[in-house]
């Protein structure tokens, strides 16, 4: 008999008691899989079901409740197609996607009637089927499984709904989800036998950019707003600068301290894009020394891919949406969140992917480096907090992100028919500020003293620094100030940095018009009465990529401002 959990018990007594709709709330890594498994195992036995439906987000995540349900004896075709419109008798259900039903719900309401009812659904992760890029999914859930007999629904992530209401589903007055269950991280944390503890490194640094028509902007990731966040990850983000690749350097240093305790503790990156994807991946094999999996939702062995690395021993993992929500890798104890994504939504089900304990040896603290920007430093300090709700940004959905396009406002010369978007120009390296654990604030001076204190008590290597900084600071311990600050470019190194854009467009140009190199640049010195470019100031140099941009709008065909920023490709 498997053993369950606390809180697997008392939601399924609350379950065989409950109608027909039953919601689970409950923290990645607590066992939801498992306690739906055991709901269905009691209503088979009973005599109340003859069938169990079992609908996931993702075709990753058919094979792990298949492998699941077959460890508590339930037989579960994961290959089921809607083509086939039945299976064989042998098996005790199937598992399909949400994309499966809502293509043809027609086949699985028969599915339904073909038990008379007699049927168990299960929908996982079922707050997706309220996203506002899945319309359809919700009227398909209710046109297929309106006449089943009992509907469990389970969700990772606390939610609420704004728009359309999630079928199945218990709200309040005031449009918030009422679960049955609720198990959140607090909780789990607890009763220390379910997740692990987590911290997070939060890294700051100066990322550079400009926009077309304007000059160079700067700031430190911990001092952005609204009007320029987006602008500012996507220079500490890009794969060619500095901060990132000093970010991989300290996680792969952290993950290799760990694996001297624990040998096959992996590492995750989540990128914004599968081109950072790849990118990142050829960064962290130079560093790590060792081959790192690339996982694409559009890459066809992708499942296949996250199964290889969740079952062996190697160090790395980039992904893009793949393991964001459901994909169960327990061996994972560090993260990057390289993604531009910013909701708290999505940055939850990210860090549930680290929490997942392994067994009741397993004492390793996840660690997940995180930039130094007020939308993820606000949920990393209250994870271990209840928290009931969590509301989407319904003005930037993931897919912009995803996409890597910008919104900047403000004046342009550009045409209206070419699109606006930011040209990154650099990043300085990352500098790790504070980690942040439970809540609190620990600074590298203080972080440094206690490794010390660490290594001389006889402490593991991967004890977590913040985790005796706590003891410390309880204890009185004094910390040194100030903590480090970023290193702020020299007057010589921004001069470089905007000498190398200039000499991009001026390619660029000469690409579009024939006209030579030499002579471009003859006709930009003149107009701001410089020798040659060496001898150009901060300002001129800003002023003459004001000029090229308007140059390159102008040189006698339709061309993007994307391919004016980033035509450094096309020169001859």
């Amino acid at each position: 008999m498997l053993k369950m959990r606390r809180w697997q018990e008392d939601g399924l007594r609350k379950f065989q008691l409950a109608g027909r709709d039953f919601l689970a709330v409950a923290t990645p890594g607590a066992g939801k899989t498992t306690f739906a498994l055991r709901a269905s195992q009691w209503m088979i036995e009973g005599g109340e079901i003859g069938w169990v439906i079992v609908i996931v987000p993702t075709d990753h995540l058919k094979r792990q409740w298949e492998k699941a349900a077959a460890r508590l004896g339930i037989k579960l075709n994961s290959r089921f197609a809607n083509s086939w419109k039945t299976t064989a008798r042998d098996y005790d259900g199937v598992v399909s996607t949400y994309q499966s039903v809502a293509k043809n719900p027609g086949v699985w309401r028969e599915m339904v009637n073909s038990v008379a009812g007699r049927c168990l659904v299960i929908l996982d992760e079922v707050h997706h089927a309220g996203d506002a890029q899945n319309l359809s999914w919700g009227p398909a859930l209710i046109e297929a499984f309106s006449d089943s007999r009992r509907r469990l629904l389970l969700s990772g992530t606390p939610f609420r709904t704004d728009a359309r209401p999630i079928p199945f589903v218990r709200y309040d007055e005031g449009r918030r989800v009422v679960p049955d269950v609720n198990y959140d991280y607090g909780m789990a944390l607890q009763d220390l036998d379910v997740v692990r503890p987590v911290v997070f490194p939060a890294l700051d640094g100066e990322a550079r950019w400009r926009q077309a028509s304007d000059h160079a902007m700067a700031r430190n990731l911990s001092d952005t707003d609204s009007s320029n966040i987006s602008h500012a990850l996507s220079a500490a983000l890009d794969p060619k600068k500095d901060w990132i690749q000093s970010a991989f350097n300290r996680a792969n240093e952290e993950l290799s301290l760990i694996r001297r305790d624990v040998p096959d503790t992996g590492g995750l990156v989540v990128a914004s894009n599968g081109k950072h994807a790849r990118a990142y991946a050829e960064i962290l094999e130079e560093i790590s020394g060792g081959p790192v999996a690339v996982v694409l939702s559009d890459k066809q062995n992708a499942s296949k891919d996250i199964f290889d690395y969740a079952s062996g021993s190697s160090r790395w993992m980039v992904a893009v949406q793949m393991v964001a929500e459901g994909v169960d890798i327990p061996r994972l104890g560090v993260l990057v969140y390289a993604t531009r994504v910013r909701t708290e939504l999505f940055f939850r089900q990210v860090v549930g992917r680290c929490i997942r304990r392994r067994g009741e040896d397993d004492d390793l603290c996840a660690r997940i480096f995180i930039p130094t920007i007020e939308p993820l430093l606000v949920p990393a300090a209250g994870i271990e907090m209840t928290v009931h709700h969590v509301l989407r940004e319904e003005e930037e959905n993931v897919r912009n992100f995803h996409s890597g396009e910008a919104r900047p406002r403000g004046r342009s010369v550009i045409p209206k028919n070419v699109v606006r978007t930011i040209e990154v120009l650099g990043s300085s390296a990352s500098v790790h500020r504070y980690t942040i654990n439970s809540g609190e604030k620990y600074g590298e001076p203080l972080l440094n003293r206690a490794r010390t204190y660490g290594v001389l008590a006889g402490l593991p290597v991967s004890t977590e620094s913040s985790s005796l900084a706590r003891f410390m600071r309880l204890a009185g311990v004094r910390e040194e100030h100030p903590w480090p600050e970023v290193e702020k470019q020299t007057l010589a190194e921004k001069k470089m940095e905007l000498r190398n854009v200039v000499k991009r467009k001026v390619g660029r140009l000469a690409f579009l018009t024939r006209e030579p190199h030499r002579s471009i640049y003859r006709r930009l010195h003149a107009l701001f009465g410089e020798a040659s470019i060496e001898n150009a100031t901060e300002y001129t140099l800003n002023e003459r990529l004001v000029i090229l941009d308007e140059w390159i709008a102008n040189a006698g065909r339709p061309v993007s401002v994307q391919s004016c920023l980033w035509g450094d490709e096309l020169d001859p």
